[in-house]
């Protein structure tokens, strides 16, 4: 049972990380890849989240298989991130392409620590 949740959230993942990267795409006309960036904060968010709920019980191992393993799983993205910030280096744009690489470390580090803060407000 334990893989046809964490396939059930990659299912619901997928195209919502699409969707996102879409959405944000459209709306800016920078070449930066802002759709990934914000796709991965979300999902590290999400990923906080979840942890301070199985942190306070309040959540399950299947939980955990679906939302994390699944959904976080292919909502989030570290190749396109990997391949967006070589491409952005490769291409003469050195500045942004270390700009991504940190800002995108940065963003979920403090994405996932926001999630976990809210959990912890939530699930005391």
């Amino acid at each position: 049972m334990n893989w046809i949740l964490v396939v059930l959230g990659g299912a619901v993942g997928a195209p919502l990380r699409f969707l996102v990267d879409r959405a944000v795409q459209r709306r800016q006309s920078t070449r930066f890849p802002w759709g990934t960036f914000t796709a991965n904060t979300l999902g590290c968010l999400l990923l906080g989240l979840l942890t301070g709920a199985l942190l306070a019980r309040a959540a399950g191992e299947d939980y955990e298989e679906f939302v994390a393993t699944g959904l976080c799983g292919a909502l989030t993205t570290y190749s396109t991130f990997s391949w967006e910030t070589v491409h952005l280096a490769r291409t003469g744009q050195a500045v942004p392409a270390v700009g991504n690489a940190v800002a995108t470390t940065l963003a979920g580090l403090g994405a996932l620590s926001v999630g976990l803060v809210a959990a912890h407000a939530i699930w005391p």
